[in-house]
């Protein structure tokens, strides 16, 4: 039996950071997560992808960014049960919880975090009659490794973030990069459409919309695409590599029978307060969460799990008072590879 403060279902960025926040609380963490290594979707889907909304970085890969937070919560000596699906939990008297994953091992804790981003899931793919012929043979649902595309052509379709930004990012690797999206108006943020409209000016990007890639063309591999524009006669691109970023349909597998309330595939929350769900002592924070006004983004998730932990602790410790400090009072110790010690923000704040 694993015993620990605060159980983390999720090893992505959210997960990740609970431990910091629970950690200048003196709260120990255990985190739970299905895939083999720490960092959720950035870590197995797009390591390499940037992201631009994280404060003080104007730009950081998905990957570093999972290293960086590895190696903010170091110091705090969280345990990991990896590779191994969290399927069912049991309340017990004392009121705590014990969470069995798919392997047998059992985890004990009196608050549990639920921080499984997207949950479990799979890419949503076009209609495209014979698009699984060409599956690893230049149609790529995701990009995990960019150099694979270095000096080829590129066609991409979507409408969202990852569609945009990975075509922005890929002008600097690929030969050429199309993207093609069936309306007009983008999904993403303000600044990636005009970034996008200023590589097309600028001859960086083919923008073709509005419009739809209806088949694939190929002996055995991708060679083209064909591309219905609305209310025009089809069309054939030459390429290398058709990749269809429709995100992810997600699934919360096990999780979706614990007994919570859920909404549209999300877990219904208390914002008001403190993320709680419908179950005391169960919490859900990131993406896996819903409540009026929700965004999914990391950023958000980070709030969430710093007044999650806030909560916890007055759960953990009803008997104790606490004052909230901030870290600058005493700075927190052990980022510079000495001797762990209780930061001394932490100790003024709980003493």
């Amino acid at each position: 039996m694993i015993k620990t403060d605060i159980l983390i279902i999720g090893a992505g960025p959210t997960g990740l950071f609970t431990v910091f926040e629970a950690g200048l609380l003196k709260l120990r963490c255990h985190l739970i997560d299905a895939l083999p290594q720490p960092g959720g979707q950035c870590s197995e889907i797009y390591p390499k992808k940037p992201i631009y909304d994280i404060p003080a970085y104007p730009e950081i890969l998905a990957g570093d960014l999972t290293h960086k937070l590895m190696e903010q919560i170091k110091q705090f000596e969280p345990g990991f049960t990896l590779g191994e699906r969290a399927d069912t939990i049991e309340k017990q008297e004392d009121g705590s919880f014990i969470v069995t994953t798919n392997k047998g091992t059992k985890h004990q804790a009196p608050v549990v975090a639920i921080a499984g981003g997207l949950g479990s899931f799979e890419p949503r793919k076009p209609p495209i009659a014979n698009i699984a012929d060409y599956e690893d043979k230049g149609v790529e649902y995701m990009i995990k490794e960019p150099e694979l595309y270095r000096d080829k052509d590129v066609v991409i379709a979507g409408g969202g973030d990852s569609a945009l930004d990975w075509s922005i990012f890929l002008t600097d690797v690929a030969k050429s990069v199309t993207l093609i999206h069936r309306r007009n108006e983008f999904r993403g943020a303000l600044d990636s459409v005009e970034k996008v409209q200023e590589l097309k000016n600028l001859g960086k990007i083919n923008l073709i919309t509005p419009a739809e890639v209806t088949s694939i063309v190929g002996e055995g591999t991708v060679t083209g695409v064909t591309v219905s524009p609305k209310g025009k006669d089809p069309f054939t691109v030459n390429t290398d590599h058709f990749i269809p970023l429709f995100g992810l349909a997600p699934k919360l597998g096990p999780i979706a029978n614990w007994g919570l309330e859920i909404e549209k595939n999300a877990i219904k929350v208390n914002n008001a307060l403190d993320y709680q769900t419908n179950v005391p002592g169960i919490y859900a924070i990131g993406d896996v969460n819903t409540y009026p006004g929700k965004l999914k983004l990391i950023l958000c998730g980070f709030h969430e799990a710093t007044l999650m932990c806030q909560s916890a602790y007055q759960r953990i410790h009803p008997d104790k008072k606490y004052v909230m400090k901030y870290t600058t009072v005493g700075g927190v110790e052990g980022f510079d590879g000495t001797k762990k010690e209780a930061p001394k923000a932490v100790v003024k704040a709980i003493e």
